[in-house]
């Protein structure tokens, strides 16, 4: 999610000379001019502030000081609101929602989203629209509702090719795919990953061309081809490592070791989870070593060493709590349930499967509810 930008033209200084003299009255022709005058140089004044109040506001959403952040721009709002500066003001609304979404907001982040994208329309500021509806399908995709996401994902699409705008088309793209992946359409996230592989490719985008390949991986890991998911995450792997994006080399760490526990190569399975594992500390979240750990469970689970499987099942769990991720939570709690099912202990493997039951329900994981009631 871009943050708009600005540079800060300098403040300016108003110095008044004071003259000594007679009084004198002035025209009012004359007093009008002086009076405005004075007008423009407050609204410059004002202006300048709110200027400096939006980037204010960037610089402490980049060291994630997002509640100062949020009231560096609530103040840059009111002023631009006050000097009737529509554009800066879709700008910090789009911010706003941002940040908001940064704090766990849910509603928030739309509400502020909507606004910006209500003034860009009326502006016809057709780049800050399509961050808007970017941002838009971001939220919804938060939420879950991935109908949504799509819908302002493919009119935001539609505006990129409007302006040959051939990165963001690439990103949008990837976000269609993803979209598509969550909903278990999987003919169509290959479809929109492979249009993003090759904007990535034709603009020399390495990173974008990563992501890319990443999707692939994991739609063709969804569908059983594992030798197509293998082929897709060493060829992220090897882009990652190039250009020493340390997230994207774990996430195909992952999808690595994804692929070869279900082809039952528990041994390798192992290597790239233990890989995944050991980058995860230098990685912005705690996903990579919930995925790296729920590997590793799930493999020594398959190779018959429970006691193994049990702790790094255990570990899994209490990051999933920590950093409440319900999903990855009912996963390592139907890791755990499995485990003790294989252990004959029947009492904890119910109690762990109806745990599991529960959040899958709440969060509407059909297949993990399956899994548990099974």
């Amino acid at each position: 999610m871009k943050l708009q930008k600005i540079g800060l033209s300098a403040l300016i200084s108003i110095l008044a000379a004071l003259t000594v003299g007679e009084f004198r009255f002035i025209p009012n022709s004359q007093f009008k001019i002086i009076n405005s005058q004075a007008l423009a140089q407050t609204q410059a004044q004002r202006k300048a502030e709110a200027d400096r109040l939006l980037d204010q506001g960037i610089e402490q959403y980049q060291i994630s000081q997002f509640q100062a952040a949020l009231q560096s721009w609530q103040q840059a709002l009111i002023i631009y609101r006050e000097i009737k500066d529509r554009q800066r003001e879709g700008w910090v609304l789009g911010n706003l929602g941002i940040a908001y979404g940064k704090l766990g907001h849910y509603a928030k982040p739309i509400e502020y989203q909507q606004q910006s994208l209500a003034i860009a329309r009326e502006i016809k500021d057709r780049q800050s629209e399509g961050k808007a509806l970017g941002n838009l399908g971001i939220a919804y995709y938060s939420l879950g509702d991935y109908a949504k996401a799509i819908e302002y994902q493919q009119q935001l699409l539609a505006i990129t090719r409007e302006i040959k705008d051939r990165q963001s088309e690439g990103a949008t793209l990837g976000n269609l795919g993803i979209a598509y992946l969550s909903l278990g359409d999987y003919a169509k996230a290959i479809k929109y990953a492979q249009q993003q592989l090759a904007i990535a490719r034709e603009i020399k985008n390495r990173q974008s061309e990563g992501a890319a390949l990443e999707n692939l991986g994991i739609a063709y890991d969804f569908l059983g081809d594992y030798a197509k998911a293998i082929e897709y995450a060493q060829q992220q792997l090897a882009i990652a490592r190039e250009i020493k994006n340390r997230q994207s080399e774990g996430g195909a760490l992952g999808s690595l070791a994804s692929a070869y526990r279900n082809l039952g190569d528990y041994a390798k399975a192992i290597e790239y989870a233990q890989q995944q594992l050991a980058i995860a500390p230098e990685i912005k979240g705690r996903h990579n070593s919930i995925t790296a750990l729920g590997n590793l469970g799930i493999a020594y689970l398959f190779l018959g060493d429970d006691a193994k499987a049990i702790e790094y099942a255990q570990q899994q769990l209490a990051i999933a709590r920590e950093i409440k991720d319900r999903q990855s939570e009912g996963g390592a709690l139907g890791s755990l349930g499995i485990a003790y099912l294989f252990l004959g202990d029947y009492a904890k493997a119910i109690e762990y499967a109806q745990q599991q039951l529960a959040i899958a329900r709440e969060i509407k994981d059909r297949q993990s509810e399956g899994g548990a009631l099974g």
